[in-house]
């Protein structure tokens, strides 16, 4: 985020405003906020910064496409039909936009802030509903993203232009003709997009560390003790950031890597949630021998003997030429879920089971609504008074823990795949006019 912010900052303002200089002022001020005002502080920047996302998402759209003539300006320039198609048999196919979305299910449980996001609803239906629908209104605002980058392709056409400072480009060149202020205005909306969503890593990361690892150690300290260590933490994890930001040499290679790590943490989770007979060590196997397999599609001997097995170029195994030969994305990422997910079934049917009083605690809590108002004294404890539901599950003699879709979830999971087609659907019909 810091790495895409920066490079959008640089363009936009003529690189007046290093990307390097536009992160450590950027970092300075969530942190300082963040630190002292917690979650309350992320709260109330991500709804501004919210608003000014989608005004922007939407704004630049009709100016550039007046300025390339719209979709046909873009056929006439680009000379080839392929460039408003849906998917590139090339390089972005069905398979790949596949693989992309289950590794993404896989992964997005893991993100620091996603619990939190959606145990802050007051109801089991307002955590639902909030997490899908601003998940679904992202990705709305990615049509206008994306449409403004397809008729950049035509506005900078013969421009020695980063990919990554496009959009940066785009803003600097129109916003200053539409508004006086305007840029300004852009600028200051992408920095509390940027920072309310780096804020929220910062506090979730903190608070998971200092909960489940420092507290482990230290116990029965006060609770501004726990603060204090909190925030130490916070600018530990900052730091981290601000190096890795550093480091990348581009937006594109840091995302493909944010996707990979989070879905191959993920594993374990969805074993553990689905199978009781998930344990501590199957969890670390699917872990860690994801991460080894990310590893060795990456070393060239692999990559070399992949390119050899048969049928390997009509299955696109690889990549690239000569030295530039690399694992295909998707296939990258069917061999370590693949792989994490049978070294966990098969370590946790070898190694000791969890006791049972501990797993109908932790299904208990799943099972179990939260109700408006109930007051929860202890962590991962069920309120005085709470009535566990009997919950029906798919297969009912065996370990998986699959419940039967209640009539609100059917409900809500086709609402979810309307809104799929119609956000789908708008893109398509938009590229045929």
């Amino acid at each position: 985020m810091l790495k895409g912010s920066g490079a959008v900052i640089s363009a936009s303002t003529g690189h007046l405003v290093s990307a390097n200089t536009a992160i450590a002022v950027m970092t300075i001020l969530f942190v300082v906020y963040g630190v002292a005002g917690g979650l309350s502080a992320a709260i109330i920047t991500d709804f501004i910064q919210g608003i000014l996302t989608i005004f922007f998402s939407f704004a630049l759209l009709p100016l550039i496409m007046k300025a390339v003539g719209g979709f046909e300006g873009i056929r006439k320039a680009v000379g080839y039909s392929e460039i408003l198609s849906l998917v590139a048999p090339s390089d972005i196919g069905w398979f790949y936009i596949s693989i992309i979305s289950l590794n993404a299910m896989v992964g997005i449980v893991t993100q620091p802030h996603t619990m939190s996001n959606c145990g802050a609803g007051k109801t089991e239906l307002e955590g639902r509903v909030g997490f899908m629908g601003g998940a679904l209104l992202k990705r709305l605002c990615t049509i206008p993203w994306c449409l403004t980058g397809l008729a950049a392709i035509v506005y900078f056409a013969g421009s020695d232009i980063h990919p990554d400072k496009v959009f940066g480009a785009v803003a600097g060149d129109f916003l200053p003709k539409l508004v006086p202020g305007m840029l300004g205005l852009f600028l200051a909306g992408l920095l509390a997009s940027v920072m309310s969503s780096c804020d929220v890593f910062m506090v979730s990361s903190s608070a998971l560390f200092t909960e489940n690892i420092y507290r482990r150690f230290r116990r029965s300290k006060t609770a501004g003790h726990y603060i204090l260590v909190a925030r130490i933490t916070s600018i530990v994890v900052v730091g981290g950031g601000v190096l890795f930001a550093y480091w990348l040499p581009g937006v594109v290679q840091g995302l493909e890597m944010f996707w990979k790590i989070s879905s191959m943490m993920g594993i374990a989770f969805w074993l553990g949630l689905f199978w009781r007979r998930t344990t501590v060590a199957g969890a670390w196997a699917a872990t860690i021998t994801a991460f080894v397999i990310w590893w060795l599609t990456t070393r060239t001997l692999f990559i070399s003997l992949l390119a050899q097995v048969p049928l390997a170029s009509q299955l696109r195994f690889v990549t690239g030429q000569g030295n530039d030969m690399a694992t295909y994305l998707p296939w990258q990422m069917v061999f370590y879920l693949t792989g994490g997910t049978a070294a966990g079934i098969i370590v946790s049917v070898l190694t000791k089971p969890v006791a049972k009083d501990k797993l109908d605690v932790f299904y208990a809590l799943i099972r179990t609504p939260v109700q408006p108002s109930e007051i929860v004294k202890t962590p991962c404890t069920l309120p005085e008074g709470a009535q566990v539901p009997q919950r029906r599950k798919l297969l009912p003699e065996t370990n998986l823990e699959i419940p039967v879709p209640s009539r609100t979830s059917v409900i809500g999971f086709l609402v979810g795949w309307a809104c799929v087609v119609v956000i789908v659907g708008t893109v398509y019909l938009l590229t045929r006019w």
